[in-house]
């Protein structure tokens, strides 16, 4: 069963992959503090061509900042660590 954080992390995954950048962002704006929802937040600053708030994020989340990488590979990366046990 999925804690309610993690369906909305996964839900502002499913938005940001529709193009619903605000509402993915309002998403995991709640979660902030999360190292996933941060990482999501990293990603949709980067998609939006942001490069200083996205290092933030990434920084926040513990990752690093990969601006050769393609969105679509993070938001599946993003979901399969939301997804795992």
């Amino acid at each position: 069963m999925q804690s309610s954080r993690t369906s909305d992390l996964l839900r502002a995954v499913q938005l940001a992959e529709s193009g619903a950048w605000s509402a993915a962002h309002d998403l995991a704006q709640q979660h902030e503090g999360d190292p996933h929802a941060d990482w999501i937040h990293a990603v949709l600053h980067k998609t939006e061509g942001d490069a200083g708030n996205s290092r933030y994020w990434y920084a926040r989340a513990g990752r690093p900042a990969d601006f050769s990488k393609d969105p679509a590979s993070e938001w599946a990366e993003i979901r399969s660590a939301l997804e795992r046990p």
